[in-house]
């Protein structure tokens, strides 16, 4: 979980944007930053499948909540990447949501 904390948000810089709501509270969104932040890294030699996962899911958990009542397709297409990982896999991803709160 260690290079991942250090991976998972290195294209925040790239994506990041502001809402007019976000302007307001000098705020940014990082909308699909996990993905881009695994397409950072997806070819990086020394990297492990297990790291480069974490990177590419590790914002998959909080999306779900975020989209649970205002954005129901983007919920469905989310939950279904969700139901394809397998439980083990779910349960590091929730470790990681811990840590990854937990540091902020």
């Amino acid at each position: 979980m260690i290079p991942a904390a250090f991976l998972h948000d290195i294209s925040k810089s790239f994506v990041a944007y502001q809402k007019p709501e976000d302007i307001l509270v000098n705020e940014y969104s990082f909308t699909d930053h996990e993905e881009k932040s695994y397409e950072m890294i997806r070819n990086l030699r020394g990297v492990s499948n297990y790291t480069k996962n974490l990177v590419r899911y590790h914002y998959l958990i909080r999306d779900m909540e975020k989209c649970w009542e205002n954005n129901k397709i983007r919920y469905t297409e989310k939950n279904k990447v969700w139901n394809g990982l397998n439980s083990h896999f779910q349960q590091e991803l929730k470790k990681f949501l811990k840590c990854d709160d937990a540091a902020k």
